[in-house]
């Protein structure tokens, strides 16, 4: 499992990855956020301190933080090397699947409707609500285009909406068509070999603790199935998001590092 992962991460890399030794690095040209720039080394990796600081130089390059995202199990000389060279582990997150006929839907007040997007308005929706809810600047073209760029590779993007405010106009995670307000989302990326992650799962303050993270959840588990998608996977930030992807269905079966040099 911990190597069919890192397997898809390297390939979530994309084909503007760029090879430093025995690392692959996913660098976004338009956005310096951490989740979206970071490493993943080969399987079995022993890098050298010639070769972390051949790492840290492409980074500082393109002025970006030098940090990984992997699963330890698969390269278990690497963290050792990386703590030499100064580097900070940001997390230990647990590493949880779940497959597909193992989801549990989790119940949402009837107001609320859960539903995968594909058109500009859904993604746009959906992009402001992710961005709001991580603290992110305010969604752009690059946003969405990331999202189109999951759906074109055959991935999913879900939507969780409620009835629009009598008065019209932008609220709390935007608008799309029909009257309705999204207060939420999420996707699935990428499959790679039958794997691909459950990610961004997002929800608008004023509704949370309703269900809707682990309702839209299980809603990209279930129909990430006919995407060819039997093994989907996610890393919960924190105990209390563990909790949200237990009660539908997910397990743990490893842990994913997180990396940085400050």
């Amino acid at each position: 499992m911990s190597a069919a992962v890192h397997a898809y991460l390297r390939a979530a890399a994309g084909p503007g990855a760029v090879r430093s030794g025995p690392f692959l690095i996913r660098f976004d040209a338009h956005d310096d956020a951490r989740p979206f720039n970071y490493a993943v080394p080969d399987d079995g990796a022993s890098p050298t301190p010639e070769d972390v600081a051949a790492l840290v130089a492409a980074f500082r390059e393109r002025s970006r933080v030098p940090r990984l995202e992997y699963v330890p199990q698969t390269s278990p000389e690497v963290e050792a090397a990386l703590l030499a060279a100064g580097f900070v582990p940001e997390g230990r997150y647990p590493l949880l699947v779940c497959p597909p006929a193992e989801v549990v839907d989790v119940p949402v007040p009837p107001d609320v409707r859960v539903r995968l997007v594909s058109d500009d308005p859904g993604l746009w929706a959906v992009a402001r609500v992710m961005n709001e809810a991580f603290g992110a600047p305010e969604a752009t073209e690059h946003d969405v285009a990331r999202l189109r760029n999951v759906l074109d590779g055959g991935g999913l993007v879900a939507a969780a909406s409620v009835p629009a405010p009598a008065a019209s106009g932008q609220t709390d995670g935007g608008q799309v068509s029909g009257g309705e307000q999204v207060v939420g989302g999420g996707q699935l990326g990428r499959p790679h070999e039958g794997v691909a992650e459950v990610a961004g799962i997002a929800v608008a303050q004023a509704y949370r603790r309703r269900g809707i993270a682990g309702a839209v959840t299980a809603l990209l588990t279930r129909e990430g199935a006919g995407a060819g998608v039997g093994t989907p996977f996610l890393t919960p930030a924190d105990d209390a998001a563990a909790r949200v992807y237990a009660r539908t269905g997910y397990r743990r079966v490893g842990e994913a590092l997180h990396i940085s040099l400050p």
